[in-house]
């Protein structure tokens, strides 16, 4: 067979098997679909929409924009030891927001966390006329950091936001492993202890107790609105959760009503004041297990100025 024959004889081959493919196609595609294939995709595609979470109840802090507004480090790179974080939140247009709405009297909460979850930074940022924020951030060591924005935009209509974004300490990093879990928690002579559970997907009690050389503390301070302040984040992506303080105090007890966005590990970290200080006491939790299922480290809180905690 000379060439022209042979390239005749292929482009034929070829198309007739382009046209069994086409109708083979045809006769399983969407059209002809087995009912029992069309029933269960409808079935799973309905159960992934019911179980999908809306924007408000998702895990915060994991989203650099979200609803219309964006964290916008102008130091994304801070030194060792002392430095000052500087940031704004725009709006969609990009311009700064200069108005909140208070949330535990402040218009806004800035914490920063070690990705491995051993340093904790409960800052109290200063915001000038032109909506830039700044805090006094000190970071003990090198390595990789986050920075949390949780506020809500005093325009109609806006929802409490949390937005997160990396923060580095140039140098050599040796990341430390997550505390195991234990109880109790000591600081400056007080000692914590967590009870309750931390559930996925359903609101759970946690409630820490307070006292400082075998007394129950019952003169606890405010602070921040209520007479604790906690922030829970998740271990390996830093989820912030949404955590809501109940009514009671002064003390000893302090109750918080929170929700796991999933099993796994979480580390808690429970700011309280008296004598006019404020300390911090940290604790390590597995979502599903009880309030004995936990870990503990604290460290005082010394001033007014930035919160100093690790």
């Amino acid at each position: 067979m000379n060439t022209g024959a042979k390239i005749t004889a292929f482009a034929a081959a070829l198309a007739a098997t382009f046209g069994t493919a086409y109708g083979v196609g045809a006769a399983v595609g969407p059209s002809a679909k087995p009912p029992a294939v069309e029933e269960h995709t409808d079935r799973h595609e309905a159960e992934l929409h019911e179980e999908a979470p809306s924007a408000a109840n998702a895990p915060g802090g994991l989203q650099l924009s979200d609803g219309g507004h964006t964290l916008a480090l102008e130091t994304p790179t801070l030194a060792a030891g002392g430095d000052v974080l500087k940031f704004s939140v725009e709006d969609a247009a990009g311009k700064k927001v200069t108005a909140f709405t208070p949330e535990h009297g402040k218009e806004l909460h800035l914490v920063v966390a070690s990705r491995d979850l051993t340093v904790y930074r409960h800052l109290h940022p200063v915001k000038a006329a032109d909506g830039t924020w700044t805090a006094g951030a000190d970071l003990p060591a090198a390595g990789p950091y986050k920075a949390f924005a949780d506020f809500t935009p005093a325009a109609p209509g806006s929802r409490a936001l949390t937005l997160g974004a990396d923060v580095s300490v140039p140098g050599e990093y040796a990341p430390k492993p997550l505390p195991a879990p234990a109880p109790t928690a000591r600081v400056d002579g007080y000692e914590v202890r967590v009870g309750g559970t931390l559930d996925p997907g359903e609101p759970g009690e946690l409630r820490f107790t307070v006292s400082r050389g075998g007394k129950p503390v019952t003169d606890l301070e405010p602070y921040l609105g209520a007479y604790g302040h906690l922030v829970a984040l998740r271990a390996g992506d830093l989820a912030y959760l949404h955590v809501h303080p109940n009514e009671g105090g002064p003390g000893p007890d302090v109750s918080f009503t929170a929700t796991a966005p999933s099993a796994g590990a979480y580390r808690l970290f429970l700011d309280f004041r008296h004598e006019g200080e404020v300390r911090t006491a940290a604790f390590t939790v597995r979502a599903g297990g009880s309030g004995a299922d936990v870990s503990a480290d604290g460290e005082a809180e010394h001033g007014a100025g930035g919160h100093e905690h690790g």
